[in-house]
């Protein structure tokens, strides 16, 4: 590892900091998106993967490059991939606290399975990388420079299925519909005082600028933790890190779930995912010493493996649609990451 690490204490006060700055922050993410999908027409669904994931993924961003930049390549890329699988977990929570029915079979939308979808397909592209880790251009392997590519690919797909679907939903008494609150909000606002879409957006970036900031703290915090405890960098990145730059999700998540924008909730999770893919070549990108795949050894294998499995199993969820409780989805899903993790102690040990 490059560059200087904090000492312990410094490190988990601002681990700390953050964390409190990133709930407070992150309160207000799921109306003011909420607001501006109804303005836009974009819908929840899409709103959910550009607005707030974009936003609530800017923490993770920093975390990953200080991580890759100073030189601990398990750290880099358990952070991005570790985001994506606790984020997932996220959604189990979800569906304890949504009483009415299961939030999958209530947040009935196409966009968010097919979002799944194509994070499947950018979770491959690492692990196709670890299977080649000596092809590079430059420093950086093809296969991340492919995750741009298909990640904006996947975006055009969401907005095609939107704008012409071929199939739609069951709908039951369950389903929540994406109906927008207030189809004929403008620029100037509403009567009523309701705040206007340029503000909004003003207030969505600044909120994005909170939240981004909390990333340094996080990284460098990270970082110091695996200095002075000897802690894997792996377990580090993909459980304490990830856990503190994936509130933002968890925060928005709850909060869309109180209002009731349940298709907001879940497309902002799995934007978020897809999002995080991208961070994925960014480590690879600021690693100086060569690919990230090379260093970051079979941790980072284990990691993209069991995430894809993660993935996989929350789209079953949405095309089941169990009616009732918490579906098979809500139990398989944390039993999947608590076993990655004792598989990531056990490597270590």
């Amino acid at each position: 590892m490059t560059g200087s690490t904090w000492p312990l204490a410094p490190s988990i006060a601002a681990l700390a900091v953050a964390l409190l700055v990133i709930v407070f922050a992150g309160k207000s993410l799921a109306a003011t998106a909420d607001t501006l999908a109804d303005r836009t027409g974009m819908g929840e669904a899409v709103a959910g993967a550009l607005l707030l994931g974009a936003v609530t993924s800017l923490p993770g961003i920093a975390t990953t490059a200080i991580g890759a930049w100073q030189g601990d390549a398990q750290f880099a890329i358990a952070n991005p991939i570790g985001g994506i699988a606790v984020q997932t977990v996220w959604l189990a929570i979800a569906d304890l606290l949504y009483r009415r029915s299961n939030i999958e079979h209530a947040a009935a939308s196409l966009e968010n399975i097919m979002q799944a979808l194509v994070l499947v397909a950018l979770l491959c592209l690492p692990i196709v990388a670890y299977a080649t880790p000596g092809l590079t251009l430059g420093w950086v392997h093809p296969a991340s420079l492919l995750i741009p590519v298909l990640y904006l690919y996947g975006l055009h797909l969401v907005r095609r299925l939107r704008q012409n679907p071929m199939w739609r939903a069951e709908q039951t008494s369950d389903t929540r519909q994406d109906v927008p609150d207030d189809p004929d909000g403008d620029a100037d606002g509403d009567a009523d005082g309701a705040p206007s879409t340029r503000r909004l957006w003003w207030r969505l970036a600044a909120l994005a600028a909170v939240v981004g900031g909390t990333g340094y703290l996080i990284g460098q915090g990270g970082l110091g933790v695996i200095a002075a405890t000897g802690l894997p960098s792996g377990f580090v990145g993909f459980t304490v890190t990830t856990a503190i730059t994936s509130l933002p999700e968890l925060v928005t998540l709850i909060a869309a779930v109180r209002i009731g924008a349940l298709t907001l909730g879940i497309g902002n999770i799995l934007g978020g995912n897809a999002f995080d893919s991208l961070m994925i070549f960014l480590a690879d990108a600021a690693y100086r010493p060569g690919s990230v795949y090379t260093d970051a050894a079979s941790a980072g294998l284990l990691l993209a493996g069991s995430t894809t499995l993660l993935t996989v199993t929350l789209a079953a969820g949405l095309i089941m649609r169990e009616r009732r409780g918490v579906g098979f989805e809500g139990v398989a899903i944390p039993v999947v990451y608590l076993v990655t993790v004792v598989l990531l102690l056990v490597r270590a040990a």
